[in-house]
């Protein structure tokens, strides 16, 4: 678990080398337009809908003693929801719109560290298959992520395990995104159920990858470059556990 975890983390660094070797920044582009449209739309309704929440909240609340405090709380934990929510529903929609752009991008990498020929082409066809792939397992993702997230921002209320909640919620979001960027890959080598097995016998490098996912789209303009590189961190240790036996001299390049 633990090498998987700093395998998924560390492999961002082979991932820029091997970007720039390849001259594969023109797929950033269409994904960084995505990524900032996604951003900004659901940025503008969390906003909006947290105050709602929050209203609802004390709308609730039957007694007049301690409103001020209930609705203080109702404002947070709107504020929180919203962008626990918001952040759940911009990655996995990152993840599943950017497929078209991100599966060629990781099958280039792959060809790359195999030593083979590449012949990646566009085709609808494909990009049909790979957004239904992509919405199944979104899906799934989505349904037993929302339902941890939920768990914990309950325990989230009790103040002994408050200050452990946002680790944890971060911790949940990173690993369903880090599966999310390892099926790029997948998707070449197994179907959907073979891959949620690899997924979880691989959890550390699901973990890893998705850390630095996370926290490239939560800082600045990190989340423009976010999903680009962690396709191509995801294909190269993928790779290696595939039992593929990429060069690794062509990791350090």
């Amino acid at each position: 678990m633990l090498k998987g975890l700093s395998s998924g983390i560390t492999a961002y660094g082979s991932a820029l080398r091997i970007i720039s070797k390849l001259g594969l920044w023109g797929y950033v582009l269409i994904p960084a337009l995505i990524s900032l449209f996604l951003a900004s739309i659901i940025g503008v309704a969390a906003w909006n809908f947290s105050d709602d929440i929050g209203q609802q909240l004390i709308a609730w609340y039957p007694w007049e003693l301690g409103v001020s405090v209930v609705e203080r709380i109702g404002t947070v934990f709107s504020g929180v929801l919203m962008i626990v929510l918001g952040f759940m529903l911009y990655k996995h929609l990152i993840i599943l719109l950017s497929a078209p752009f991100m599966s060629p991008l990781s099958e280039k990498v792959e060809n790359h560290l195999l030593g083979r020929p590449t012949t990646t082409q566009f085709s609808i066809t494909q990009i049909a298959k790979d957004l239904v792939r992509g919405l199944r397992i979104a899906l799934r993702n989505i349904i037993r992520e929302s339902f941890l997230l939920i768990l914990l921002l309950m325990a989230g209320l009790i103040p002994i395990f408050s200050p452990f909640a946002p680790f944890l919620i971060f911790g949940v979001q990173s690993f369903y995104a880090g599966f999310g960027n390892i099926d790029y890959t997948l998707e070449r080598h197994f179907n959907v159920r073979n891959s949620i097995r690899f997924v979880k016998s691989n959890k550390g490098l699901a973990l890893g990858n998705g850390l630095v996912f996370m926290g490239l789209l939560a800082i600045g303009i990190g989340f423009l470059i976010a999903p680009p590189l962690a396709a191509v961190a995801a294909t190269i240790e993928t790779t290696k556990r595939l039992g593929l036996k990429p060069s690794l001299s062509e990791l350090y390049i």
